[in-house]
Parts: C-alpha cells; sequence; structure tokens
C-alpha cells in the first residue's frame, strides 16, 4: 500500500490499555452503538478506522474522551455479526497516524484528519535487524511478570512468528499501564521499541506488594 492511498480522514476508535502496532492483527467484539455505526460505514466504504487511546481510564468514559495525538490506522479483514446484534472483526495494523485536528460530522462516532508522515516506514515490507538472542532478558523478565499477573502465553508459537511480530504482540498483551502502551506505540522502530520494554521492565523487577523481587 502506498501513503497515498491512504484517508486523509478516519473514524476513531478510542480504546483504553489497547494498541494496535503494523503488521499485526487483532480480534475486536463490537457491541456500542455508535462504535456498530461506525463499523457499517467502514465496511461499506474502505475498511479502515484508527485505534487510538484515551489519555486515562476517566476519560474512554466519556463521550468525548480527550486523545493521545498517536494512534494506528487499521484494516477490517474479517467480519461476522453475532446473533446479539455485536460486530465480531479482525483488524490488521496498517501504518500509525498523528491527529491533527477532529472534523464535525452527524455521526455518533468521531473522526479526524490524520497524517501518516512521521511513520511512513510502517508501510515497507522489510524485517528489521534483530535477533532473539538479542531478546533472551526480555522475554526471560516479560515470562516472569504475565505468569505473576495471570497472562498466559504460548511463547513456543510467538518463537515461531518473526521478530517484529512477537515484540508487537507481546507490547499489545502486555499488563503494562496506558501510559507505558502509549510510549511503545510511538516508538519510532523496533530496536527502540525493544529498548522502552526493556526499560519499562526494570520498573517492575521490584515487587511492591511483598517487597521481594519476582520470581
Amino acid at each position: 500500500m502506498k501513503i497515498e492511498e491512504l484517508p486523509k480522514t478516519i473514524p476513531v476508535f478510542p480504546l483504553s490499555n489497547f494498541i494496535i502496532f503494523p503488521k499485526t492483527t487483532v480480534p475486536l467484539n463490537i457491541f456500542e452503538p455508535r462504535y456498530i455505526e461506525m463499523i457499517n460505514d467502514s465496511i461499506k466504504t474502505d475498511k479502515f478506522i484508527g485505534m487510538i487511546q484515551p489519555k486515562s481510564i476517566n476519560d474512554e468514559k466519556s463521550l468525548i474522551p480527550s486523545l493521545h495525538k498517536i494512534g494506528c490506522l487499521g484494516k477490517i479483514t474479517s467480519f461476522r455479526e453475532a446473533e446479539d446484534g455485536k460486530f465480531l472483526i479482525d483488524l490488521k495494523g496498517i501504518i500509525r497516524f498523528k491527529i491533527l485536528k477532529e472534523k464535525k460530522t452527524e455521526k455518533f462516532y468521531r473522526s479526524f484528519e490524520v497524517n501518516f508522515d512521521e511513520y511512513i516506514d510502517d508501510l515497507n515490507d522489510k524485517k528489521e535487524n534483530l535477533k532473539f538472542s538479542d531478546l533472551e532478558l526480555i522475554f526471560k523478565d516479560l515470562k516472569q511478570l504475565f505468569e505473576k499477573r495471570g497472562f498466559i502465553i504460548n511463547w513456543k508459537a510467538l518463537e515461531k512468528q518473526s521478530l517484529d511480530e512477537t515484540i508487537n504482540a507481546l507490547a499489545m498483551a502486555s499488563p503494562f499501564s496506558l501510559e507505558e502502551k502509549q510510549v511503545l506505540l510511538e516508538a519510532v522502530n523496533l530496536d527502540l521499541r525493544k529498548n522502552k520494554i526493556a526499560e519499562i521492565l526494570t520498573t517492575y523487577t521490584f515487587d511492591e506488594y511483598n517487597n521481594t523481587t519476582l520470581q
């Protein structure tokens, strides 16, 4: 896909503590009427929607939450309507975007004029030059954190993916805070994202509840 093929204005789905990265695909269960309307409209046009985080959990509960400036454009690759009226979709991350301004609309969901220039490399298929050996310590610490928080990850399956898919999948699924996930999303390239994960993990190596290191 070329940057000139991307929409200048996109509908946006604010979802707290959830991020999607380019070249990753996530399932979504859509049940709010305004976002059912958004998905319906998207399916009829270009199948694009933007995923972005509100600035706080409290903001998400607002009808007009304050949003971070950076999100990720996704394309609906699978669409199914459940018997209860909900939509079950698969959304593939395409490219990150920066919000420019909100557009006036009669719709119940929000739309924004966006710019993709800072993240043009997201459209490239080139694999980044990192090896799993670069991530051994990070994987070890992440595994401990995931297991302590009750998250179950199929680590063997992850190792069969490409490195960028693995790092991004772990970043998306991690029990990190909203702000920490936003830092990972805004990391320009995979090497920087790997380093940011390592930095964030250092803050989790001390268990504040029982004053012991994570085992």
